[in-house]
């Protein structure tokens, strides 16, 4: 009865940032936004970009430790956390901007992207309202 116990406490615990595993973390923008690729927003969270056509773009992350955050920097920019805060430090460090504003969860981020011109984030699948626009995924 512990060993079952003990199991099903290690599952649950183990299996909470594994909710993600093979779901879909899409990116999501404003109305205005135009579609665009992985690349491009890999250079939007890194800095490099910061307009998509005319209009300026508003980059929303998920606080660390979030397994929406850690899917989507290892999906779309190849880094895990530790490497992204790094890469933030040294740019921020050497006066090369900021890092993206974090919000406090999915349903901050869907809220600030669709009310916010320029601003773009990430969901997981899962989660997408409907009517949403999706400017990278899949």
């Amino acid at each position: 009865m512990k060993r079952l116990l003990l199991i099903c406490l290690a599952s649950l615990i183990l299996g909470s940032g594994a909710c993600l595993a093979g779901e879909d973390v899409l990116v999501i923008g404003h109305p205005a936004l135009p579609k665009t690729d992985r690349v491009t927003v890999q250079r939007i969270y890194t800095g490099r970009v910061v307009s998509l056509g005319e209009q300026a773009v508003v980059p929303i992350n998920l606080p660390p430790g979030n397994p929406v955050r850690d899917e989507f920097l290892f999906s779309y920019l190849g880094q895990k956390e530790e490497q992204y805060t790094g890469y933030w430090l040294v740019r921020r460090y050497v006066g090369k901007g900021t890092p993206p504003l974090e919000l406090g969860g999915i349903d901050e981020v869907i809220k600030y992207v669709q009310s916010t011109p320029g601003a773009l984030g990430y969901v997981p699948a899962s989660r997408l309202p409907r009517g949403t626009n999706v400017i990278v995924g899949r």
